[in-house]
């Protein structure tokens, strides 16, 4: 055992259908079972000792997944003292029980382990990323990525995933926007219940569940300047407007866990901040579960100011964290400051009980190995039906950005120039957060074409170019080994290489954009072009004058007003997965036909961020055309390059106006708004028919428009429906300057369309 421990120590970063009860009689099971919880962990606690209590409150990393510079050292004997109460970077049934035989077998009260991992967007079998998943507008696809997660991962002895994260993000040049669903807090709060809801299913005790943590509350996607860790200030109507549904929604789903942020909330870490872990997600929204702090975040509150690390894991528990991630602060000095009366005997009873009562709702006192399958291991990890499930979801995922004289899709016949660096590429198709991942399984897009076409299609390869130049970069990039290669040969003749088979080719497909360490956490940047030496490629290209394809690699929204000029069509891909280059493929040759929309506004500059489209008005609104004393900026228009709720198709879709079932309303009445919705095309296609309500008087200013629900139909060529939302009163509540949840009488403006700059109009009003 110790020289599995110390090898690992070394090692660097690296539908479910249930019966439906009545609602009086699942509200009296689960007062039955809570009564049976509480009992048993009464009675444990009573058993324990005071080391023992904290020592629950204990995470450790044993050092295959970290995201710091620290890494526990002495997990063995800890964990026969019974000071650690979850570990964490660690997967394989092999592993996980191992060491649950040190917790259940040498520590003096045989109280089980919880694992936990960073599972994303898939733990063997990668989906897209979340904010490539957000673009299906798929709630059942994103709920069933999660489910397919969750059967892996139980399969090699995790019961515990730290995901999703539900932040709201609006500045692309935060890395971490590629962790989450984009920028608009009612779609986020969809995303973040189907999400959990995916992990834990019915009951946590299942087979195929783990518990969700969800992360980083809060408030850590409006870090300043998008750079991480970074300072988040902002009002408290702002909070509970546009930034807090999210995580009130993987509330009220039943998240078992949540993770606290790095960043401070009203000055006050958020790792500490009592409002905020207590007032706000225990006493206002009813949380039961435990709170988990971020990497090392309770020892960095030091930097933030507040103390030595006695002091701020005082600070930390008293707020009402419950778990300390890494750091031991907790482990190190609760102890002392117990006798110092600096906290209580109660506030660390607390704790323990929550973090005990996770492990007994996850079913691990009746069986601390219930996740620990080797049959189940070998039978699920990048299963052939877990791999089609991928290639599936993955090509709902994919936004068409632009597609001039039906550029794509690509015929399976002639020639095709394949270039740019992620063109035979594996290890990029993942993307962030790929831990459990195997980037050697991945599908390339050279693989994937010629899984589609065959030998239909002449291709024509040539690398192009490297991800980057930049000597500096690179390093940065590779902060684990390998991460970005770099071919030795020069860069004019690497390019030279694509020039030369672009010019014996029908058309041009360039697959470019980020590596995979170029967006995630700790990848910020302040330049989202696609680098130079893939534009350079791209320009020489261009130049041909044949059509050129852009496939896009991306981690967040990119600047891409030179290529929207200059390519015939657009394809962003974002990160794909395991599956990447069969759907792509599928996609590119038109077995599927793409309907993803984008849920990040796609900035012209990155002087215009941050942008997001439901933005407040000003009092000198900027309308168009060159004007003073507006507002607008002198030298680029105020509107995005690509809006949120953006995509095209291959087909055209037509929209009516709209119909109303009345215009006049009063209290708890409801309204009917109906349009017609039309393929004109000659493709049979989906389309994300999207409903905006705009509130143009009110007590406060309000967002221009707010998205308040969607449907994604289905139509054959030539083909008409009509579609309808039903708008009730909840739809038209905000959060005044009392921060009280209501709507007020007045004029509404409905709006269906396309996406958020593009949508028929409606008036109403509505009396109370």
């Amino acid at each position: 055992m110790k020289k599995y421990f110390s090898s690992r120590l070394a090692v660097a970063v690296m539908p479910l259908c249930v019966a439906l009860l009545p609602y009086n009689k699942v509200s009296a099971q689960n007062k039955t079972e809570d009564a049976k919880m509480n009992t048993y962990v009464k009675s444990l606690m009573s058993k324990m000792t005071v080391d023992e209590k904290i020592g629950q409150l204990n995470l450790v990393t044993i050092g295959a997944a970290t995201t710091g510079s620290v890494v526990n050292k002495g997990v063995e004997e800890n964990i026969k003292k019974g000071s650690i109460g979850g570990v964490f970077g660690v997967w394989g049934t092999a592993q996980t029980r191992q060491i649950q035989d040190i917790a259940v077998k040498n520590s003096r009260l045989h109280i089980p382990l919880i694992f936990g991992l960073d599972v994303i967007h898939g733990h063997r079998t990668i989906f897209p990323i979340p904010l490539g998943m957000s673009a299906t507008w798929d709630m059942n696809l994103i709920k069933q990525s999660a489910q397919i997660a969750a059967k892996e991962a139980t399969g090699e002895g995790l019961n515990w995933v730290f995901s999703p994260m539900v932040d709201i993000a609006r500045d692309p040049r935060w890395g971490r926007i590629s962790e989450g669903s984009g920028e608009d807090p009612w779609y986020g709060s969809q995303v973040a219940k189907a999400m959990v809801q995916g992990y834990q299913g019915a009951s946590m005790k299942n087979a195929d569940a783990v518990m969700a943590c969800v992360k980083h509350f809060a408030l850590y996607g409006g870090a300043e300047a998008g750079r991480e860790y970074n300072t988040v200030d902002m009002s408290r109507i702002k909070m509970y407007q546009d930034y807090l549904p999210p995580y009130k929604a993987a509330v009220d789903a039943g998240a078992g866990s949540f993770m606290s942020s790095f960043n401070t909330v009203d000055g006050v870490p958020a790792t500490g901040n009592q409002w905020l872990l207590t007032d706000l997600l225990r006493r206002q929204w009813g949380f039961k579960g435990f709170v988990v702090s971020d990497y090392t975040a309770v020892n960095e509150m030091t930097a933030h100011g507040l103390g030595d690390l006695q002091t701020v894991s005082a600070l930390a528990l008293k707020a009402g964290l419950d778990m300390d991630m890494v750091g031991e602060g907790f482990l190190k000095t609760l102890k002392n400051s117990l006798a110092q009366k600096k906290i209580t005997q109660q506030e660390i009873d607390l704790a323990c009980q929550r973090v005990l009562e996770a492990k007994y709702k996850l079913g691990l006192f009746e069986n601390p190995y219930k996740s620990m399958d080797a049959d189940k291991e070998a039978k699920e990890e990048l299963s052939p039906a877990n791999r089609a499930a991928a290639r599936e979801i993955t090509k709902h995922s994919f936004v068409l950005l632009k597609n001039d004289n039906e550029t794509l899709p690509l015929k399976k016949s002639g020639s095709i120039a394949l270039v740019g660096p992620l063109a035979d590429n594996h290890r990029d198709m993942l993307g962030t957060w790929v831990i459990a991942g195997e980037w050697q399984k991945s599908v390339s897009v050279m693989e994937g074409i010629k899984n589609v076409v065959g030998n239909n299609v002449a291709v024509n390869y040539a690398k192009g170019a490297n991800i980057t130049e930049d000597a500096e970069f690179i390093k940065r990039l590779n902060f684990g080994p390998g991460m970005v290669s770099v071919d030795p040969k020069p860069a004019d003749q690497l390019l030279q290489e694509a020039v030369d088979v672009a010019k014996k080719s029908d058309v041009i497909v360039a697959v470019v954009g980020e590596s995979q360490s170029m967006s995630g956490e700790s990848s910020s940047r302040s330049d989202i072009d696609i680098p130079e030496s893939q534009k350079n490629m791209l320009k020489e290209l261009s130049k041909l004058g044949k059509p050129m394809v852009i496939v896009l690699f991306n981690g967040r929204p990119l600047t891409l007003t030179w290529e929207d000029k200059h390519a015939s069509a657009i394809l962003d891909v974002w990160a794909p997965g395991s599956e990447a280059g069969n759907a792509i493929a599928d996609v590119l040759f038109g077995d599927y036909n793409p309907a993803g929309k984008l849920t990040a506004t796609f900035p012209r500059s990155v002087g215009q961020i941050p942008i997001y489209y439901n933005h407040k008005n000003t009092g000198r609104p900027y309308s168009s055309g060159p004007t003073k004393f507006k507002s607008n900026y002198l030298d680029i228009s105020n509107d995005p390059l690509y809006p949120f709720g953006y995509g095209l198709s291959y087909t055209t879709f037509n929209y009516s106006d709209v119909n109303l079932s009345k215009t006049k309303l009063k209290g708890n009445e409801t309204l009917t708004a109906t349009v017609t919705l039309t393929n004109t095309g000659k493709y049979a296609g989906e389309e994300v028919v999207q409903l905006y309500i705009s509130d143009p008087v009110a007590s406060i200013s309000r967002s221009v428009k707010e998205l308040k629900n969607y449907q994604k139909v289905n139509l054959q060529p030539g083909e008409s429906k009509q579609v309808s939302f039903t708008i009730t009163t909840e739809l038209l509540k905000f959060y005044n300057s009392q921060l009280k949840y209501d709507w007020e009488a007045g004029e509404f403006v409905v709006q269906i369309g396309t996406n958020s700059s593009n949508t028929h109009k409606a008036s109403i009003w509505w009396a109370k």
